[in-house]
């Protein structure tokens, strides 16, 4: 039994096929489904995520969203999505060390803008762990 799994971001499907399990990270915690899981609905955190497929283990990196499962179909909305070889390293951490400088040089930070640039820092964390768990993986040289 598989299950019938799309991720789709405002700007294309990022991921289809028919898949064995799926992990996110979710406001409720960590979830793994499963063929024949219950009906679920929740909303996705920044962070990880990994589909299984015959063995192999494929790693994507969300940013938000929502997923639903039912029937053995899962269908992911994120905000923003990438499989883990499509995440040019060098230029996430580049990122996250903006967030982070922004978050240090700003003195007063509305809860807003503190939100979003947490957020962002959060969003590109989550795209470094995937893409160097995908390059350590292969084996690949990180530099």
């Amino acid at each position: 039994m598989k299950i019938k799994f799309k991720i789709i971001t405002s700007e294309k499907t990022v991921f289809e096929d028919e898949v064995d399990q799926a992990t996110f990270e979710t406001t409720d915690g960590q979830i793994t489904i499963l063929p024949n899981h219950r009906s679920y609905i929740t909303s996705l955190e920044s962070g990880e995520a990994m589909v299984k497929i015959k063995g192999e283990e494929i790693f994507l990196s969300i940013s938000g969203g929502f997923i639903e499962f039912h029937n053995n179909t899962l269908i992911v909305l994120a905000d923003t999505a990438e499989r883990a070889e499509e995440i040019d390293l060098k230029r996430a951490e580049e990122a996250r060390k903006r967030a982070e400088e922004l978050k240090d040089k700003v003195i007063s930070m509305d809860d807003e803008e503190y939100a979003r640039v947490a957020a962002a820092i959060q969003k590109e964390s989550a795209r470094i762990r995937v893409a160097r768990k995908h390059y350590t993986k292969r084996g690949l040289n990180l530099e």
